[in-house]
């Protein structure tokens, strides 16, 4: 038997994203979105209202970056949701992260996630089915320690989900399967 729930966004995991931007100062900002994806091989949508700091920045910049937020980091991921830099001028200082440029966008990386993917803004939509930034998807970064035999290992990333059952977050580190290979062995 199944219990309904009084839920409607129940997809889970909903990745933790980090997305980073620079001010019109030049200081870095960096918000939490969990409403975010792959629109296509080098696109990806964010589902964010045109009040954030962040979208602000990214209209203007032209630029942003998305890092997937790790276990190690997870109160300084959830700050970046909790406190609004439309408040806190000084919000990425407070948490004691640091920055460098991006290799090939006017947005900042955030050392401490491992992975970072740099996007240049495309467009903002707003209909009856949402809003939200859609980039291009222009580089990727690793950090060195996710890394073996110079490919990503994924486990390593240590990555965390938010779960909006419960409101928590989650690690997801453990490989189960092969994609596109597992599956064949039930078409025989």
């Amino acid at each position: 038997m199944r219990k309904t729930l009084n839920i409607t966004e129940g997809i889970f995991p909903m990745p933790v994203l980090m997305v980073a931007t620079y001010n019109e100062d030049g200081t870095v900002n960096v918000m939490n979105a969990a409403w975010g994806t792959m629109q296509s091989r080098n696109t990806v949508a964010l589902k964010l209202t045109e009040t954030h700091k962040t979208v602000k920045n990214i209209k203007a910049r032209g630029a942003f970056t998305i890092s997937i937020a790790d276990a190690a980091h997870v109160t300084e991921a959830d700050y970046f949701g909790v406190e609004s830099g439309n408040k806190i001028s000084d919000k990425f200082e407070k948490s004691g992260l640091t920055a460098s440029k991006a290799e090939h966008v006017d947005a900042p990386v955030i050392n401490e996630f491992p992975l970072c993917l740099e996007c240049e803004f495309i467009e903002y939509q707003h209909n009856e089915y949402g809003c939200g930034v859609i980039g291009k998807v222009v580089n990727v970064t690793a950090a060195e320690h996710v890394m073996v035999d110079d490919k990503l290992d994924m486990s390593l990333v240590n990555a965390i989900a938010f779960d909006p059952y419960t409101h928590g977050y989650y690690k997801v580190t453990e490989r189960v399967g092969e994609a596109f290979k597992d599956g064949l062995q039930l078409k025989k």
